[in-house]
């Protein structure tokens, strides 16, 4: 049995016994991680020659205010443990991180999902009025000039449009 193999059993025991359902193939592992802010968060576990690989996808790319959304990105980078924010050629938002395959453990692939999951999740909202304002103020207002819910906009009341600007 290789280093690899070593280390993807770990992770598959790891997985299972957290209850995850993933999906392996070739030194991968796909599971998706349930959230509240953000209902799931999909990540991706490499095992490489010498690191494992953590690739959590968060946003896609923002429509407006990328220099607020990636500043604010870096800053909270500066907090965090174990993963940081990063982004893909096409501006995308993940969390990352990459290990030595010497301190793979149960105990680790716990704290870094675990890790994965609360950065996501508390800072979904956070990206999401950053970076896509204006698709939630029409939202806002679509949803309020034809009676739909909108229940799924309680956490963005700061963009709900004011009264005046309904009657605009």
């Amino acid at each position: 049995m290789t280093d690899r193999d070593a280390i993807a059993e770990v992770i598959r025991t790891a997985l299972a016994e957290a209850g995850h359902d993933f999906v392996e193939g070739d030194g991968t592992f796909d599971v998706v991680l349930p959230g509240e802010r953000k209902l799931q968060t999909p990540v991706r576990l490499e095992v490489g020659p010498h690191a494992l690989g953590v690739h959590a996808f968060v946003c896609r790319k923002p429509d407006e205010n990328f220099e607020g959304v990636y500043r604010w990105l870096l800053e909270r980078n500066l907090r965090m443990f174990g993963v940081a924010f990063g982004l893909d050629s096409a501006g995308d938002i993940f969390l990352d991180s990459r290990l030595p395959l010497s301190v793979v453990t149960p105990d680790e692939i716990d704290r870094l999902l675990g890790a994965v999951l609360t950065y996501a999740d508390e800072s979904f909202n956070t990206i999401l009025e950053l970076g896509f304002a204006a698709s939630i103020r029409k939202e806002w207002e679509w949803r309020l000039s034809r009676g739909e819910s909108t229940r799924n906009l309680d956490a963005f009341q700061s963009l709900r449009p004011t009264s005046d600007e309904k009657n605009a």
